[in-house]
């Protein structure tokens, strides 16, 4: 299945900017960033469960916020992106 995931980390202390490296890094285990705050995923429903408890373990419910999107379909077919798009399909040959 297909992710999107969006984050807002309180980070006006040192724990809060501490607790935004590592839910990035949680989410760079699962997926690519495509933009400062929003990382796309490709994980199966247990790889869902697993990346799901991690985030939750991180952050600060009572500060913090973790938006998880199921997109209903194919990234090619739920999204649309204008600009830069950084995104990498992993299924293509990454060497040309």
């Amino acid at each position: 299945m297909n992710i999107l995931v969006t984050y807002d980390v309180n980070t006006e202390t040192s724990a809060g900017r501490r607790r935004l490296r590592q839910v990035a890094t949680v989410c760079k285990n699962y997926g690519q960033r495509v933009q400062l705050s929003v990382f796309e995923c490709r994980v199966n429903e247990a790889q869902y469960e697993a990346f799901r408890a991690q985030l939750l373990k991180v952050i600060d419910q009572k500060v913090d916020s973790i938006r998880l999107y199921r997109l209903p379909a194919s990234r090619e077919q739920s999204v649309e992106s204008f600009g830069v798009d950084n995104y990498t399909d992993f299924d293509e040959p990454l060497i040309v």
